[in-house]
């Protein structure tokens, strides 16, 4: 009898080594490229997170994950938002720094939602599809309605949708989401005015228990960032506050981190998925778990955010938000945007195992470029890797690789009014250094330092260099000191282009990123 009774107590304590080995440690800044303002969800054991991605098509990003460590880009809500001169760049129009921004997602009756707004629009999208990767999506579009960072929120049959910067506003929708069912919006949380700068922004919004709670980003004045916390038992209100998460990591004093939403596990454990301002690399997600003390979600340790976290839940796979790519099958890996609305003359056919890009006018440089092929950089450190043909390209025509941004820089090949051929490096528009260049391939490179690793690296600083066979490289005498700029808003990207007078083509042969 005696051995009955302790043979389960046994039992248990030799399992408990196997459970703590199925969690796993994850080293903030979470997933190092930029993803910001995301919204997270649970359905079963898989894990949804969408984020903004302003002016870059297809847009609102789907990422899947089963760990909340490690994600994988399965799908867009959208391929472009309107066919418009916004999105054409046509008549001096486009979205930078707008666009897509903030969506909130939701699942609900084997439904999966999506709300956001798009800034150039001054309107309000809602997506709804039954399949989160395969779609379709079918969408409504508010014209009337501004729902600025939005987050719905069902509740007993009923929709609601939060919003707002300084005031959270309260409306509600159809249960579809079809319509605002209300004439004006209810105003219940007013935050504080006096030494604020940005107040109440990046609602999410709850209801866990007996609490509506949410959950949004203030900026102090002359402070750091921080996460604050509403809640009430009315939806209705009076809403009392307290601050959830406040403080810095990875030695970047004045970046708090702040915005996010929080998520459980089948297990019961919580979670908070919060992005830090992190330089040029963007706006980056970190992971804090989330105790309750007295009804509120603490994040981090006691409220400061934590650089090691130990999530409870195994590991599975690796992230895939960037890639390199061969260009040999018929499609372009999601990780691939093109800057605002894509040409219809691009190929992977024309030239198999090539990625063909057409020259089209443009009359700003780059910025005006139609046809620009992005992905995300990745930190600490990486470095983009091309092989360009050039041998198309027609007097006026230019073609390379860019570190794309407001403040960017790009080499590449350029074909003057008489046909000579340079290898050319332009900060913006202003030509920093320029050589000779007689051939028809050619290899380029831009090294990216976000995060310094060893002695004499300098923070958010980009080289560029080209090479005749591959193997033996030249830098360029220039650096580009790389700035985060809010008017594209965007960290920065690697973005493969062709455009001209000439109307010639560029030929590349792959895409190579290394992280380190």
């Amino acid at each position: 009898m005696a051995l009955r009774r302790i043979l389960p107590l046994l039992l248990a304590l030799l399992c408990l080594p196997l459970q703590a080995q199925q969690g796993q440690v994850a080293h903030n800044p979470l997933t190092y490229t930029d993803i910001p303002d995301n919204d997270v969800i649970r359905v079963g054991e898989d894990y949804y997170m969408v984020s903004t991605t302003m002016y870059f098509c297809p847009g609102a990003p789907i990422m899947h994950s089963r760990d909340l460590v490690h994600w994988r880009l399965v799908a867009y809500v959208y391929d472009i938002l309107e066919d418009d001169d916004v999105y054409n760049l046509r008549n001096g129009r486009n979205a930078y720094g707008k666009g897509q921004w903030a969506t909130s997602l939701r699942y609900h009756d084997g439904v999966y939602y999506a709300l956001f707004v798009a800034n150039d629009q001054k309107k309000s999208y809602l997506y709804r599809t039954r399949d989160i990767v395969d779609g379709p999506w079918e969408r409504t579009v508010f014209d009337d309605w501004f729902f600025h960072d939005p987050s719905m929120l069902f509740d007993q049959g009923r929709l609601w949708v939060v919003w707002g910067n300084g005031e959270l506003k309260l409306a509600e929708l159809s249960p579809d989401g079809s319509s605002v069912i209300c004439t004006e919006p209810e105003v219940i949380v007013r935050a504080p005015r006096e030494g604020w700068g940005l107040r109440a922004e990046g609602a999410h919004f709850y209801r866990i228990g007996d609490y509506y709670y949410i959950i949004e980003i203030d900026w102090p004045k002359d402070d750091i960032r921080q996460v604050t916390c509403w809640r009430s038992h009315d939806i209705h209100g009076p809403y009392e506050s307290r601050v959830v998460l406040r403080g810095t990591l990875d030695g970047r004093s004045k970046d708090g981190i702040a915005q996010g939403p929080i998520v459980d596990t089948p297990a019961g454990d919580w979670y908070a998925i919060q992005f830090q301002d992190h330089g040029a690399v963007g706006r980056i997600p970190t992971i804090q778990p989330v105790t309750w003390e007295d009804g509120w979600p603490v994040m981090g340790d006691g409220g400061r955010p934590l650089q090691d976290v130990t999530v409870n839940l195994p590991a599975d796979g690796r992230d895939y938000v960037w890639a390199s790519d061969e260009f040999e099958n018929d499609h372009l890996p999601l990780v691939w945007q093109w800057n605002h609305k894509p040409p219809t003359d691009w190929s992977l056919s024309a030239r198999p195992g090539w990625l063909r890009l057409q020259a089209h006018p443009s009359e700003k440089g780059i910025a005006t470029a139609v046809g620009t092929l992005t992905q995300r950089t990745a930190g600490p450190r990486c470095i983009s890797e091309v092989l360009l043909d050039a041998s198309a390209l027609a007097p006026g025509d230019q073609a390379g690789i860019c570190a794309f941004q407001s403040h960017g820089a790009r080499i590449g090949v350029e074909v003057d009014r008489r046909g000579n051929r340079r290898i050319v490096l332009r900060e913006r528009e202003k030509r920093k250094w320029q050589a000779p260049f007689q051939g028809e391939s050619i290899y380029l490179r831009i090294r990216y330092v976000f995060t310094p690793q060893d002695d004499g690296e300098v923070e958010d600083t980009a080289f560029f260099s080209w090479s005749a066979d591959g193997k033996n490289w030249t830098e360029v005498p220039y650096c580009l000191k790389m700035r985060y700029t809010l008017d594209y808003f965007t960290g920065y990207r690697s973005a493969l282009y062709c455009f001209g007078t000439g109307g010639g083509h560029a030929d590349f042969d792959y895409f190579h990123q290394h992280i380190h």
